[in-house]
């Protein structure tokens, strides 16, 4: 049975030429937090998450600080719930690229994100985003849905599916209390 590109394509990223993703990591060091590319570095991966080599679809490499988060040292008290060090944020490292990419490019729609590598400090993935006041995707079927003004700004609901992560909503199981989010299904369990 024949297999095709993107099969391969998909098997080369299981494990990728550590050389050249080291080089390429030092240049994206060194480069902007935010980065326009001209077409996706993972093409399977882009491809199968929505990415349509089209006028109105743009790729951005974002770079995002690796490590734990940190309360800022208190200066007065000695309570013992205020020696806490470690601050745990609620959302992942993919849904804040995301939200810094959209900050960044307000006119455009974040569509979905991946991960295309890490080293010691930074973690570096591609942004996937749409232009959705292009004719092209107004009129492209399968893309419209992201025109409604019920996806305006989708990112920063978390809407995305690093966002979804987040929130806990990947499993639909009954005994998920996270839906529709968790504050509301708390409410309706008083």
């Amino acid at each position: 049975m024949a297999k095709g590109m993107y099969h391969y394509l998909r098997k080369a990223w299981k494990k990728p030429d550590e050389k050249v993703l080291r080089e390429r990591m030092i240049q994206w060091r060194k480069s902007e937090v935010a980065v326009k590319v001209e077409k996706p570095l993972r093409l399977d991966r882009a491809r199968s998450l929505g990415y349509k080599a089209k006028k109105g679809f743009i790729v951005v490499r974002a770079r995002i600080k690796r490590g734990g988060r940190k309360r800022p040292t208190r200066s007065k008290g000695r309570r013992s719930k205020r020696q806490t060090i470690r601050k745990v944020v609620k959302m992942n490292y993919r849904w804040i690229a995301e939200a810094r990419v959209a900050k960044k490019y307000p006119n455009m729609e974040v569509l979905n994100s991946y991960m295309i590598g890490k080293d010691g400090i930074n973690y570096f993935f591609e942004v996937i985003l749409v232009d959705k006041n292009r004719p092209e995707i107004k009129n492209d079927r399968t893309m419209k849905w992201i025109c409604k003004p019920s996806n305006k700004n989708r990112v920063f609901r978390g809407l995305t599916s690093a966002g979804k992560k987040s929130r806990g909503l990947l499993k639909k199981s009954p005994e998920n209390k996270s839906r529709p989010s968790v504050i509301s299904s708390d409410r309706q369990g008083k």
